[in-house]
């Protein structure tokens, strides 16, 4: 009799465990696949580009996001190029993404203009108010929110440091980019605090040519230092 009872506890085990088989598949096809868009201002062939790509991935996967599982991520790389960053900004978008990950200001910039919806988390981004790219610090409003690099005030501190590390500076070029909202923010903080007796020389960034020949005729006269402010283009510009 008692073998007969644990046979009928393990069929009944077993009958009910393959029961719930089917119902075990089914809830793993329902679980919805995350889709996480990637736009940074990285190459996918060098070494960083394969770092951030290695540990974005790390860490998502120690939050509980797989790539492949429950979660699928489209990077894609700007390399400093606005150009990249219009065109992979549209592309991701057309992915329906239900967030994009951007690095610098260009990123957000291009993915707010493809849409106006889809939700962004950035980095490396300068100053995302006075860029437009929030409504304010405390309540960033509209579809982007994320971590900022550092206020303008900074950029006043680079002169002084310069002055210290080099008191006989008389000239200071800064080399910024014009064409986005940190760089004349910059170049701004840094005019309101230049001591009397400095003069300034605003350098802007369109290519590595015309960058060099700027820093060298700058250069060509004594008593000068530089003050490279932080945008996009600054740090792909070849030395």
């Amino acid at each position: 009799m008692a073998s007969h009872i644990g046979r009928r506890k393990f069929l009944a085990t077993l009958l009910g465990a393959a029961a719930a088989w089917p119902l075990a598949a089914r809830a793993q096809q329902r679980e919805r696949v995350r889709r996480i868009g990637v736009l940074v201002n990285l190459s996918e062939d060098d070494s960083a580009g394969q770092r951030f790509a290695a540990a974005f991935r790390q860490a998502l996967q120690e939050l509980g996001w797989v790539d492949g599982r429950n979660a699928r991520i489209d990077m894609r790389w700007g390399a400093g190029d606005r150009e990249r960053y219009r065109k992979y900004a549209a592309e991701l978008v057309a992915l329906a993404p239900d967030v994009v990950f951007a690095a610098t200001s260009d990123a957000v910039v291009s993915v707010q203009r493809a849409s106006p919806a889809v939700p962004i988390v950035f980095v490396g981004v300068i100053d995302p108010v006075g860029s437009g790219l929030v409504g304010s610090m405390a309540r960033p409003s509209g579809n982007a929110t994320g971590f900022t690099v550092f206020e303008y005030a900074i950029g006043a501190k680079w002169l002084e440091l310069l002055k210290e590390v080099a008191p006989r500076v008389t000239r200071a070029a800064v080399l910024r980019d014009a064409n986005v909202a940190s760089g004349i923010g910059q170049f701004a903080a840094i005019q309101a605090v230049a001591p009397v007796g400095i003069e300034l020389s605003a350098i802007g960034v369109r290519d590595a040519n015309e960058v060099e020949q700027a820093i060298a005729a700058f250069a060509r006269d004594p008593n000068g230092g530089l003050v490279v402010t932080a945008s996009a283009l600054v740090q792909t510009t070849p030395n």
